[in-house]
């Protein structure tokens, strides 16, 4: 077991805790940002880092991994079919689902390219990936590295990406964006209420969400 796999066992409580408590709210304005896109999205729908499955049961994802059993065990009581795994292990066939759904995922693991991969393997043809990312030059994600640096219990695990960086990870893996949404505008310390998600790509956003698919298949279809 890791470091970050025995902190975030150690403290499962503390981290559901925080989306009712200060997190309350972001949880709120990150969740309407996904709901613009889930309509166009093809079930079986997997969530890679399901954690204690507050966001998958929100958006009515049905089936999760995680490396955390104490956070799984929560995510079970939630109604999720959570299995113990990180996110670049072989847990199922491929093509077995039309949705993956990486949701502050990316910057938690150790080989962000082999879980993308493999999250791209397991996907059925034209399915999608959406994730949900803190960017590193955005305001939260400044905010986040300065907690890092003092030791925060979960964000000195934390490796935040830029934009970038996220989309030449995705290239490698044949994957192009295909539409972003971006919220939580509003600076650290200073939500106040919900607001609604902009289309597009706005590096002031806290929370930027990048729905993708394979190029293979966009070429296919343009035809």
């Amino acid at each position: 077991m890791s470091d970050m796999t025995a902190d975030f066992d150690a403290l499962a409580s503390a981290y559901d805790a925080w989306f009712e408590g200060k997190g309350k709210l972001i949880f709120e304005i990150e969740v309407k940002a996904f709901e613009e896109a889930l309509p166009l999205l093809p079930k079986p729908w997997l969530e890679v880092g399901v954690g204690s499955g507050r966001f998958a049961r929100k958006l009515g994802i049905a089936t999760g991994v995680d490396p955390s059993a104490r956070l799984l065990d929560k995510a079970r009581s939630r109604g999720i079919a959570a299995f113990l795994a990180r996110g670049e292990d072989r847990v199922f066939e491929a093509g077995s689902f039309g949705t993956v759904f990486l949701i502050v995922t990316l910057c938690f693991v150790q080989s962000p390219s082999a879980v993308i991969q493999e999250a791209n393997r397991v996907l059925e043809r034209n399915g999608k990936m959406v994730l949900g990312l803190v960017l590193r030059h955005s305001p939260w994600g400044r905010f986040y590295l300065a907690q890092a640096r003092e030791g925060h219990r979960f964000y000195k695990h934390a490796t935040f990406y830029s934009y970038e960086e996220v989309t030449a990870l995705l290239k490698s893996a044949c994957l192009v964006v295909e539409s972003t949404v971006s919220t939580l505008f509003q600076k650290p310390g200073e939500v106040l209420g919900i607001e609604d998600p902009r289309a597009g790509f706005y590096p002031d956003a806290g929370f930027t969400i990048l729905v993708c698919g394979r190029e293979a298949d966009r070429q296919v279809e343009s035809k």
